[in-house]
């Protein structure tokens, strides 16, 4: 059967559409994380564009919600509107396939196919809104909340990247249980060494107490944090062999750059993260990541 003219260009236009979609996603985790980006270059072909979807889906609305809406003018009113709308046209894309926002169309392609859901962004969203509800004031987060904020801001970004890796797998109850946890356990950990990385600019520019309240962490405090990251970063280690081989690269190099940052916050005074954020050095990411594709190299697939 000879295709329709009419239909050969609308196919055309939507190929394009998505490629340029993607360039756009692409240009957000190039401009706003060098780690994440370098992460998402050791995926597998498969995987490394959903993954660079997810991530400039959840970027734009951080940014929403952490100066970029309020340098342009917006009060807290307007922020929250503005991420109601984000919020509208996410699932209102995830649920047609398309949108005219070239990172939400992206997205919300990703979320199709690799069975992303409402359950998994709508705690997101609820997360964000917990930082604008927080602008008229210090926001101090107890347990209670700092567990809730973590689990929307970062776990479900976790569990959102295990869709992407394992469609068109088969794993045991068990195994996915272990790859489960390991995907939140792995967001959380990050979540959790940015706030105490981020110290100086959530107290002095956001107004934000995530790691427990107004008054300014000790090093005592400090070191019980750190504690519970290498115990998140521990649970997440176990599932890394479980991940599909085209996948592991990529998570082990994340994996080893958080643990890094990790013992270099644990060394850095209290006083001092106050005044400026700790980062691990280029050469020593490329060597963690070097080291990551090594050791996925020698293991066997799954």
């Amino acid at each position: 059967m000879t295709a329709n003219p009419a239909d050969r260009s609308e196919d055309t236009a939507l190929r394009r559409f998505n490629r340029t979609a993607e360039i756009a996603t692409t240009d957000v985790i190039r401009t706003y994380s060098t780690s994440f980006g370098l992460a998402t270059r050791l995926l597998g072909d498969r995987h490394r564009q959903h993954v660079r979807n997810i991530y400039a889906m959840v970027r734009i609305a951080d940014e929403i919600v952490d100066g970029v809406a309020a340098e342009a003018g917006l009060d807290s009113t307007a922020q929250s509107a503005a991420l109601d709308s984000y919020v509208a046209e996410t699932h209102r894309s995830m649920r047609s396939g398309y949108s005219s926002d070239l990172i939400l169309h992206a997205f919300a392609r990703t979320a199709r196919e690799c069975g992303i859901d409402e359950d998994l962004t709508q705690p997101f969203f609820d997360s964000m809104r917990a930082d604008i509800a927080g602008n008229s004031g210090f926001a101090a987060y107890d347990a209670e909340a700092h567990a809730a904020y973590v689990y929307g801001s970062a776990e479900v970004v976790g569990l959102m990247c295990l869709q992407v890796f394992l469609r068109g797998t088969d794993h045991t109850d068990d195994d996915l249980v272990t790859l489960r946890r390991g995907a939140r356990q792995l967001g959380a950990a990050f979540q959790n060494v940015n706030f105490l990385r981020d110290l100086a600019d959530d107290t002095d520019r956001l107004h934000r107490g995530y790691l427990g309240g107004s008054d300014r962490l000790t090093d005592s405090q400090r070191d019980d944090w750190v504690d519970t990251v290498l115990r998140q970063l521990a649970d997440a280690a176990v599932a890394i062999p479980l991940l599909p081989k085209d996948a592991r690269a990529a998570v082990r190099s994340a994996h080893a750059l958080f643990s890094s940052l990790t013992r270099r916050v644990a060394k850095t005074p209290v006083d001092e993260l106050y005044r400026r954020r700790v980062r691990v050095p280029d050469p020593v990411k490329a060597a963690l990541a070097a080291r990551a594709v090594v050791v996925t190299a020698m293991e066997r697939d799954r």
